[in-house]
């Protein structure tokens, strides 16, 4: 736990307070600065992420065919989609570890602008344990969490009808993420499993932050759209999801 500390919380903490002092005293504009720089830092990573994640989009239509031809035995359909994999370079994991390494960030990040907010004097006193003897530091501690109508040390409910309003931001923008690289399939039980996980992960991050503190919201919110921006620009487009305009006529049907 003192490792935890000593390499990834406190220096994440420590800057998260120091930016709020350089941006005249705005936790959410140092919350949103710092999950732009944590991104940033990270870029290679996600980079390799969507990379993967774009190789394996391009090979769903020949996944969906040996699925259609091999959807009554699993186990060659297995070794055909693991040659298939092999033969085009690409790792099914190759999404995944980029992923698992930045998690440990992720949690830090959570951790220290939940730390950071210290709306209690016995949450303030647990703070001091973990800032640096930088002047730029002490002097910010305690820290003003109102930004842009929303108190941060509060949750979205309590925060009326801008916090409702983020936490619709929170799960819409992790919707859009979701569709983006979530492919068809040509098996029915991944269908269904795969529209139930599109519900129900933006619902559940869209109720968090009417629990969580609205700090927490902001960089959910935050990360989501930079998320949306590079997968959009990485891999060249919306993915698998539809955009229709409103005005685009139906095809004609064939007689």
């Amino acid at each position: 736990m003192e490792v935890w500390y000593l390499i990834i919380l406190n220096p994440i903490l420590n800057v998260l307070i120091a930016l709020t002092h350089f941006l005249g005293g705005q936790f959410g504009l140092a919350i949103i600065a710092l999950t732009i720089i944590v991104r940033l830092a990270s870029w290679p990573l996600n980079k390799r992420q969507l990379k993967s994640t774009k190789a394996m989009q391009d090979l769903q239509p020949k996944i969906q065919e040996l699925q259609k031809k091999y959807s009554k035995n699993q186990q060659k359909l297995q070794q055909e989609m693991m040659k298939l994999y092999k033969e085009a370079g690409v790792n099914p994991l190759g999404c995944l570890w980029p992923m698992l390494i930045q998690f440990p960030i992720w949690i830090a990040l959570y951790q220290s602008i939940m730390r950071a907010l210290a709306t209690t004097p016995e949450n303030l006193l647990a703070l001091h344990r973990h800032l640096y003897s930088w002047e730029v530091v002490r002097n910010a501690v305690p820290l003003g969490s109102e930004f842009l109508g929303l108190e941060l040390g509060l949750t979205g409910s309590q925060n009326g009808p801008l916090g409702i309003l983020l936490a619709i931001i929170v799960g819409g923008t992790m919707w859009v993420q979701q569709k983006m690289t979530q492919a068809p399939s040509a098996d029915p039980r991944q269908q269904s499993t795969a529209r139930m996980m599109t519900v129900m992960m933006p619902l559940m991050f869209g109720m968090l932050p009417l629990m969580f503190p609205s700090g927490l919201a902001l960089f959910w919110a935050v990360s989501n759209i930079i998320g949306i921006v590079t997968q959009y620009f990485v891999t060249g487009g919306w993915g698998y999801l539809k955009v229709s305009s409103p005005f685009q006529s139906p095809a004609p049907k064939g007689k």
